[in-house]
C-alpha cells in the first residue's frame, strides 16, 4: 500500500500471526459477531450484512452487495462505506486468532469507483503480531474474487479485555450480549472495532 503511515509500519520484534486450534476450518462462514453491527449483523435493514468466510492461515475471505442505502455520490458506494465493509473484513480475522480487539488505525486507499449493486470481493490476512499489536492488510475487489483492485486498508488492531466494552458502551445493550445463553455469541459480540 502506498504512503503507509510510521502507525502501521511493523516492527523488528513482530512475529508472524499463528491461526488459534479452535478457530472455524478454512471454507467455513463466521457468521454474524453481533446482530446489530453496521458491517455483519442481519437485524441492521441498512447495514453491509458482510459475509465472511475462513481461509488458510490467518486469513478470511468477505463479500457484500452495495445497496441504495450505500450511495455516496449518485450511484455509487460511499467511501466511508467501503471503509467499513473492510474495517469488518479486517476485525473479522480476530476470531482466528481468538482475540478481543478494536481498530486502532486503518487506512485506506481508494482506487475504483463501485457502483450500486456491485458486490465487492475481500481478502483480508494478519501480516503480523508484536504484542498487544495486531497488523492486517485487505483488498476489495469488483467483478468477481480475481477482479481489479477498488479499495485496499492496511490496519492496526489493539487487543483488549473486556472491560474496555462494558466501561465505554451502552449498559443496556452490553447487559443483553453478556446475558446471551450462547457462549460463542457472547464472546464474539465484544470481538471488534472500537
Amino acid at each position: 500500500m502506498s504512503g503507509t503511515s510510521s502507525g502501521l509500519q511493523v516492527p523488528a520484534d513482530a512475529v508472524k500471526p499463528v491461526r488459534h486450534p479452535d478457530a472455524p476450518a478454512p471454507g467455513e462462514l463466521l457468521g454474524a459477531h453481533y446482530g446489530q453491527c453496521f458491517g455483519c449483523g442481519g437485524d441492521q435493514p441498512h447495514g453491509l450484512h458482510l459475509q465472511a468466510r475462513a481461509g488458510e492461515g490467518v486469513s478470511i475471505t468477505a463479500e457484500f452487495t452495495v445497496q441504495p442505502a450505500h450511495q455516496g455520490a449518485p450511484g455509487l458506494a460511499h467511501g466511508g462505506v467501503l471503509a467499513s465493509a473492510l474495517d469488518e473484513t479486517l476485525g473479522s480475522l480476530n476470531w482466528l486468532l481468538r482475540t478481543i480487539a478494536v481498530t486502532g488505525r486503518l487506512e485506506t486507499d481508494f482506487l475504483r469507483p463501485v457502483p450500486v449493486d456491485t458486490t465487492l470481493y475481500l481478502e483480508a490476512e494478519v501480516t503480523a503480531v508484536a504484542g498487544r499489536k495486531i497488523y492486517s492488510t485487505a483488498t476489495g475487489r469488483i467483478g468477481g474474487p480475481e477482479g481489479p483492485v477498488a479499495v485496499r486498508a492496511d490496519a492496526l488492531f489493539i487487543e483488549v479485555k473486556i472491560d474496555h466494552f462494558v466501561d465505554h458502551g451502552r449498559e443496556e445493550e452490553i447487559r443483553a450480549a453478556m446475558d446471551d445463553p450462547d457462549q460463542v455469541r457472547r464472546t464474539r459480540a465484544f470481538e471488534v472495532n472500537p
